[in-house]
C-alpha cells in the first residue's frame, strides 16, 4: 500500500505560524460515506424506537442524511434531542461504531498529523466528538475558547492537534468555525464556566486579539481543519436548511502525558477503581477519557485495533470518576 502524503512543508510552516491550517483534500469525499451511512442508520434506529413508544409519528424517511434530523427536531425538540443524545452518547464522544474508529485511525489523516507533530509515535487523544449542528438551534453555537481550556494546565505547552473534519461542505452559512490566527503562542486565556450550552467561554476582553480579526474556517467535505490546542476559535449559527455534520479528533505525541498505562485491576460495586489506576490516569492531559496508540513506527504491535479501542473506551466509562478537577475556571457572573 502506498504511503499517504504528509502535509507540504509550506502547510506545516503555516500551521506553526498561524495556529491552524486548512487542508482541502485530505480525503476523497466518498471515503466519508461509510461514517455518514452509519450515522444515518443510528438515526433510523432511534426514530423507530421513538415511533414504537408513540412519541413520534412522522419519520421523515424520505429525506436524506443531511436534512432528516433537522426536520425531526423542527417537529419536536424532545424527539430531536433524543436522537442527538443517542448519537452523541456520553459527552458527545459515545459514538463508537467501527466507521468512527476507521476515521480516527485513517492512514491519510495520520500522515498529515505526523508531519505536524514531527513524530511517528502518535496517541489518539482522549477527547473526540461528534458535532451535529442543526439549523437555528442555539446549543450548536460554541463560544470563543481554546481547547487547552478543557485540558490540564500542566499540558499548556504540549501540542495536541485538533482535526476538525466536516462531513458536509462547511460554509459561513451553515456555521463553520471562526479562528483567531497567530494567537496561539501566548498563555492560555482566562476562561469562564457557564457559556452557551454549558461550554467554556473566553470573554471578548480576555481574547488575545480583537474578534473582528477572526477568519472563517471554510472547508469542503473531504478537507480537514488542523488547529493547535491553544488556537482560539468559536462556532457560529447554522442558517442553512441542513445539518452541519462534523467530527473533531485529537492527536498528540506519545511523549505527551497520557493515560495509556491506566487499567483498573478491580472495580468495586460502585465502579470505583484502585488508587493505582487514578494515579496513572491523572497523568493525562484529560484524565476522564481513554487514550490509545493509533500509529507507531517503533512499536507497531502496540497500535490499538477496533476491539482494543472499544475495550478501553468502555473501561473508562465504567469507572466512577475520582479525578481532581481538570481546571478551576471561574463562573460567569449573572446580572
Amino acid at each position: 500500500m502506498k504511503t499517504p502524503p504528509p502535509l507540504t512543508p509550506q502547510q506545516v510552516q503555516f500551521f506553526h505560524e498561524e495556529g491552524y491550517v486548512i487542508a482541502p483534500d485530505v480525503f476523497d469525499p466518498a471515503e466519508l460515506e461509510p461514517l455518514r451511512r452509519e450515522l444515518a442508520a443510528a438515526i433510523e434506529e432511534k426514530v423507530q424506537a421513538l415511533k414504537a413508544e408513540g412519541k413520534l409519528t412522522t419519520t421523515h424517511a424520505e429525506l436524506d442524511f443531511d436534512h432528516r434530523l433537522a426536520a425531526i427536531y423542527r417537529d419536536s425538540k424532545d424527539n430531536g434531542e433524543a436522537v442527538m443524545h443517542h448519537l452523541e452518547g456520553r459527552n458527545s464522544g459515545g459514538f463508537r461504531a467501527k466507521e468512527m474508529f476507521d476515521m480516527i485511525a485513517h492512514p491519510k489523516l495520520l500522515a498529515k498529523v505526523a508531519s505536524l507533530l514531527d513524530t511517528e509515535e502518535i496517541v489518539g487523544s482522549s477527547v473526540y466528538r461528534l458535532r451535529p449542528k442543526l439549523p437555528n438551534i442555539g446549543r450548536g453555537i460554541v463560544p470563543w475558547h481554546q481547547d487547552s481550556g478543557y485540558l490540564k494546565a500542566s499540558c499548556d505547552r504540549d501540542l495536541i492537534i485538533t482535526c476538525w473534519v466536516p462531513l458536509v461542505d462547511a460554509t459561513v452559512e451553515n456555521g463553520c468555525m471562526q479562528i483567531l490566527p497567530r494567537t496561539h503562542r501566548g498563555e492560555v486565556a482566562l476562561h469562564h464556566n457557564g457559556g452557551n450550552a454549558g461550554f467554556l467561554v473566553i470573554r471578548d476582553g480576555d481574547l488575545p486579539a480583537d474578534p473582528g480579526q477572526a477568519i472563517p474556517a471554510i472547508c469542503p467535505r473531504g478537507g480537514v481543519v488542523f488547529m493547535t490546542n491553544r488556537t482560539p476559535h468559536c462556532s457560529t449559527p447554522n442558517y442553512s436548511d441542513h445539518v452541519r455534520w462534523s467530527i473533531d479528533l485529537r492527536y498528540q505525541s506519545a511523549a505527551t502525558p497520557n493515560n495509556l498505562a491506566a487499567t483498573p485491576a478491580t472495580l468495586d460495586a460502585e465502579g470505583r477503581a484502585d488508587e493505582k489506576y487514578y494515579e496513572q490516569a491523572e497523568i493525562a492531559c484529560y484524565p476522564p477519557e481513554a487514550d490509545f496508540i493509533v500509529h507507531s513506527k517503533a512499536h507497531p504491535e502496540t497500535v490499538a485495533d477496533y476491539a482494543e479501542f472499544v475495550r478501553r473506551r468502555e473501561t473508562f466509562d465504567r469507572v466512577k470518576k475520582g479525578y481532581r478537577s481538570i481546571r478551576d475556571w471561574p463562573t460567569l457572573a449573572r446580572g
